[in-house]
């Protein structure tokens, strides 16, 4: 792979153990590694001029359900509460086949690049008409954005109490022997990986308790991550309680759901003995700010975690709650619900930012990700700060408060992307057409 140089960058947001920033400075990219930093590095290979521009860390999503991009703003989903939402869109994801998971897969990882994405998680746990993982795992390889996909599963359907339709459930035996095949053919644990497979139950009102158990047992087995929804809302707190006698936090740590090989999505609802708890065992967190609002859930304690050295990330989570994937635009949602909920320096920009790179590999458990430092991955955002969301502003680091919403250029891995707010690696128009083709025809159907 060719060497790249980031050059002349107005200011470069390291995000690294001691949080430097630097004016002026360049970035020398090797063997899709960060090589140097620092001032007057000699050109070598390809040079990216980003005079003008904020560098940063890739930003990291920790939370999305792809497939969702096919399901924006549906009519009678748009302003249900959750469970409400998810009993209206459950009849039409059950009509998606392998080539709707594909395309939607490219569309949304494609909006997560264009706002500064370089490394996305994902939860896919349905998989109706032979749907599969790897539907996913092709579509992200073929853009070229670092990938950290779940095998989710439900298995309580609706005769049997739970909230999916009985045609969306599966057999738990047979989730547990297809997250072995996943894993065992995808999942690369090296360093430079570029795809790392991990175990998802949906949530606890739409799987068993065994099952949970089970999902965690074989992730620790075959040494990869899990994750799950928790603690989302009111009625996700309330069915724990007459389900099961206690809180989400005390369910998820008696079946082994807590520790650093774990990461929730939502946690709302979090309380502070079930933040001490996270903080104890280092359980991570993604945060969703923009589907919490969309869906009335509620404002996280984010403040009370990040102080708590709870492990915390960001995520666009679906984008038929969001319903956009943009990283950028949702770490400054994040910033805000802070301010709103707990005062206006509550949370600054900068250490929204933190969240939203180093805070959410750390989360993914990829500390080799979301930071600019010698031997971390390339993984590296360049924004544009002459254009008019920036034109005024005495700090264009402060990108939060007022910067561009679309990156300039993104490297994954060293290689380039995005060039110049343009996806390089596949026609993005095609794709775009695809999939409002595919929307198109399963409304008609339906």
């Amino acid at each position: 792979m060719p060497a790249v140089l980031i050059k002349n960058a107005d200011t470069i947001l390291t995000m690294d153990d001691a949080r430097r920033e630097l004016n002026g400075a360049d970035v020398l990219i090797r063997d899709g590694q960060i090589a140097q930093i620092g001032l007057g590095l000699p050109s070598e290979g390809e040079v990216i001029n980003a005079q003008g521009c904020v560098v940063t860390p890739g930003l990291v999503n920790t939370h999305h359900h792809l497939y969702q991009t096919l399901t924006r703003a549906v009519p009678g989903g748009q302003d249900a509460l959750l469970f409400g939402w998810l009993q209206t869109l459950y009849p039409i994801w059950a009509k998606f086949t392998p080539e709707h998971m594909f395309t939607s897969a490219q569309v949304g990882l494609a909006e997560l690049a264009l706002s500064g994405c370089t490394l996305s998680s994902d939860h896919l746990y349905l998989f109706p008409n032979g749907s599969r993982l790897e539907d996913t795992i092709h579509g992200a390889a073929e853009l070229g954005i670092r990938f950290q996909p779940t095998r989710g599963a439900m298995s309580i359907g609706e005769s049997d109490g739970g909230l999916p339709p009985d045609s969306l459930v599966e057999d738990e035996a047979a989730i547990l022997e297809d997250c072995i095949r996943v894993i065992d053919g995808f999942h690369d644990a090296s360093p430079a990986s570029m795809c790392r497979v991990g175990v998802a139950p949906c949530s606890p009102f739409s799987v068993s308790t065994e099952l949970m158990r089970d999902a965690a047992i074989l992730a620790r087995d075959k040494g990869v991550m899990m994750h799950t929804h928790l603690a989302e809302n009111d009625e996700d707190i309330a069915y724990s309680l007459e389900k099961f006698g206690k809180r989400p936090g005390q369910y998820a740590e008696d079946l082994g759901w807590t520790g650093s090989d774990v990461w929730h999505a939502h946690c709302v609802k979090l309380d502070e003995q079930e933040i001490a708890l996270f903080a104890r065992t280092k359980t991570g967190v993604a945060h969703c700010p923009c589907s919490n609002c969309r869906l009335g859930s509620g404002i996280a304690p984010v403040r009370a975690m990040y102080d708590n050295r709870v492990p915390v990330g960001l995520g666009v989570d679906g984008s038929a709650s969001n319903d956009v994937g943009n990283m950028i635009a949702e770490a400054r949602q994040a910033m805000l619900l802070q301010r709103v909920a707990l005062g206006a320096d509550a949370m600054s920009a900068r250490t929204t930012l933190e969240i939203a790179t180093r805070g959410g590999a750390d989360v993914l458990g990829r500390p080799e990700c979301g930071r600019l430092q010698v031997g971390c991955r390339a993984d590296v955002a360049i924004w544009d700060t002459t254009g008019i969301e920036s034109a005024g502003s005495w700090d264009p680091a402060a990108l939060l408060l007022a910067g561009p919403t679309k990156v300039k250029h993104l490297l994954v891995e060293g290689r380039q992307i995005v060039r110049d707010g343009h996806v390089t690696t596949i026609d993005l128009s095609t794709v775009i057409a695809k999939q409002n083709k595919l929307a198109r025809e399963i409304r008609e159907n339906l």
